[in-house]
């Protein structure tokens, strides 16, 4: 026993310290989406943890990824034919996350490498799974830019290039704007140090999003009594109807 303890303090003892480590720090883990919920800025800062005396060259950069709850989309071709538009071909992308930000202290192929993004899946195009499509489908992958290219439109992807201030290579921080249309759930975060486009360390934590409220008291009705929320939706509709009638009424009377 004696023995295996002191193999065991050896093998530590042989390791190499990690000369630089992330710590990172958010202006706040939770996001509450309310009725009049318009969308969030959130800080993210750190700092860079040393063991040694900072290297210059190469310099030091930082890679930020926020990722939404994700799930499969369909994703389907529209062509004009016979003078109207109509769905020609449709491919399920197996998983897409329903947010997706990164934003770096430089332009992204500079902090990192393809072969690091490949392994880390990072880039906004790698953080999307699409397996196989249908042979009789050409050109599958623009069904993935199609996503893309959508969801940036609506600020639900956002590709941040230099939005990471850098101080010193040791100080950082950016914000992050959440969208009004944000899916409830966990948003996992990355972040990762990189030098000479290779990681050397890297942090996650975990941003949550609810609905609290009244948001949340209406979700919870729909999903466990859907026959008391669609009564209560017709009574509403109803008696908005009768008001705006009775409204429209006295305003002819006068």
């Amino acid at each position: 026993m004696l023995l295996r303890s002191l193999l065991l303090l050896l093998t530590l003892a042989t390791l190499p310290a990690r000369a630089e480590e992330v710590v990172l720090g958010l202006s706040q883990d939770k996001v509450a989406i309310t009725a009049t919920f318009n969308g969030k800025e959130i800080l993210l800062f750190g700092a860079v943890k040393r063991e040694t005396a900072i290297q210059e060259t190469p310099p030091l950069q930082v890679v930020i990824a926020v990722s939404g709850p994700t799930g499969p989309i369909t994703v389907r071709r529209k062509e004009r034919r016979f003078g109207i538009w109509v769905n020609t071909d449709a491919i399920e992308v197996d998983t897409a996350p329903s947010f997706y930000a990164v934003a770096t202290s430089v332009p992204f192929s500079e902090a990192l490498s393809n072969v690091e993004d490949q392994r880390h899946k990072v880039s906004i195009p790698l953080a999307i799974r699409s397996v196989g499509a249908p042979m009789d489908v050409a050109n599958p992958q623009d069904f993935t830019e199609a996503v893309i290219r959508i969801r940036q439109n609506e600020g639900l992807y956002q590709k941040l290039d230099g939005a990471v201030r850098f101080d010193e290579q040791t100080l950082f921080r950016t914000t992050i704007q959440m969208p009004a249309n944000l899916t409830e759930g966990n948003y996992p975060t990355r972040i990762f140090l990189t030098r000479g486009g290779n990681v050397v360390s890297q942090f996650e934590t975990v941003i949550n999003v609810n609905k609290v409220g009244l948001e949340r008291w209406l979700y919870d009705l729909s999903r466990q009594k859907p026959l008391w929320y669609g009564l209560m939706s017709l009574a509403i509709a109803i008696a908005a109807g009768w008001l705006a009638s009775a409204v429209f009424q006295l305003f002819r009377r006068t």
